[in-house]
């Protein structure tokens, strides 16, 4: 039923409930994980010139972590995994990745980032994920 689960991540402890669940998940159906991390283009905009560069250095590390860290949890399962660190808009391009890559399922957590930051990146990244996929979105509190 489930051949590819992507979950997105942005290394916060609440991925690791998501993470559980996808793992069990491609356990049971022998599917591959995806981790995707998306550099948010509105915070690496909103810097200039050697600020700007050393913002998305710093977020592209940080991407690497949490992609890594999603593959190593799967790889203690067992479980094939994929990761990718992407630039442009969390919401869009979790659905587009979905779409190109043929994604069965998402699974993501709904409180990543503090009440602070969500208010700030105008609401939840993954109340737009859910509104706007073509698959099924499973949120993990």
């Amino acid at each position: 039923m489930y051949d590819d689960i992507l979950v997105p991540t942005d290394g916060s402890e609440a991925v690791d409930r998501a993470l559980d669940h996808a793992v069990r998940l491609a356990t049971d159906h022998g599917a591959t994980v995806h981790a995707l991390y998306v550099v948010d283009q509105r915070v690496t905009t909103a810097n200039s010139g050697d600020l700007h560069d050393e913002v998305v250095a710093d977020l592209e590390t940080q991407g690497e972590a949490a992609v890594g860290a999603v593959a190593d949890a799967a790889a203690e399962a067992g479980i094939d995994a994929e990761t990718h660190v992407v630039h442009g808009t969390p919401d869009a391009e979790i659905v587009a990745y979905a779409d190109e890559a043929g994604i069965d399922v998402i699974v993501m957590s709904p409180e990543g980032k503090s009440p602070r930051e969500r208010i700030r990146s105008l609401g939840s990244v993954s109340d737009r994920v859910a509104d706007d996929a073509s698959v099924p979105v499973f949120l993990i509190k």
